[in-house]
């Protein structure tokens, strides 16, 4: 039986925070959130005139939106976003940990910074969030929360294992908040393989790198962020609702590859 939000009236519109969501998969998670009848928290760090396009987009789809700056890898920083989301838009039912980046380096040229700064976005990140964002959800006893991982995360990086450890600390807090969390909210993890991002456009505007990249993958091209969110924001619906502790690799089939 689905639930309806605490206080509210039936068929009223739940809201979701998605970080990260200036650009690329988060951007395309908060209209995709939007057309399935999220009002959206659009978190981003330095754009923000990329997110306020974001936020006008959902407020096309007759949703109400607000762009909210915050830097997720710091835990004041993150109380605020999550009061300031609660606040705006009535409160919260819904989380997508998607804010993260790309950087390369190895072992010999990773500095202990860089180290700290990816764990502490990727990771220390998503971990704040889910830790602010779960009161509201008991409360409504009804919540989601997607978090955005990667194919590093089970292939590993011969040029980032800064990146590829952050990322698979994600699954290992994706199954152990599913086991806390339940019955009310849902944990999962969506990996995405090569999707068409700024993260990506370097290797894949290299017409020889594009077609390395390309012979991986049995469909024989990246992803859109579209077909990224589309999974996403399914696993915030209603529909998602028997879905707990799983990773969805959404990577075109790169893994059947040998």
């Amino acid at each position: 039986m689905r639930k309806h939000i605490e206080g509210s009236p039936p068929g009223a519109k739940r809201v979701a925070l998605v970080t990260g969501a200036s650009r690329g998969i988060g951007a395309a998670t908060a209209i995709a959130l939007a057309r399935r009848g999220f009002h959206v928290a659009v978190n981003y760090l330095r754009n923000e005139e990329r997110a306020r396009a974001v936020v006008r987009e959902v407020e096309r789809l007759g949703r109400r939106a607000v762009a909210l700056q915050a830097d997720v890898g710091d835990y004041p920083q993150v109380q605020r976003l999550i009061a300031q989301t609660v606040d705006a838009l009535g409160g919260l039912h819904a989380l997508v940990n998607n804010a993260g980046y790309s950087s390369h380096a190895s072992l010999e040229e990773l500095s202990i910074e860089e180290w700290h700064r990816m764990v502490a976005v990727t990771l220390d990140g998503a971990f704040y969030c889910c830790k602010e964002a779960a009161p509201h959800m008991k409360r409504a006893g009804w919540g989601r929360i997607v978090n955005v991982c990667s194919l590093r995360a089970m292939t590993g990086s011969d040029h980032g294992a800064h990146y590829a450890s952050a990322k698979a600390g994600l699954l290992g807090l994706t199954k152990s908040l599913a086991l806390e969390l339940a019955p009310e909210i849902t944990v999962n993890a969506v990996s995405p393989g090569y999707t068409l991002t700024d993260m990506t456009r370097t290797a894949l505007e290299d017409p020889q790198k594009a077609e390395r990249i390309r012979a991986q993958i049995p469909l024989r091209r990246p992803a859109s962020p579209e077909e990224i969110a589309a999974v996403i924001a399914f696993l915030c619906s209603e529909d998602a609702g028997y879905l707990t502790g799983e990773t969805i690799n959404v990577n075109g089939g790169i893994y059947m590859r040998s």
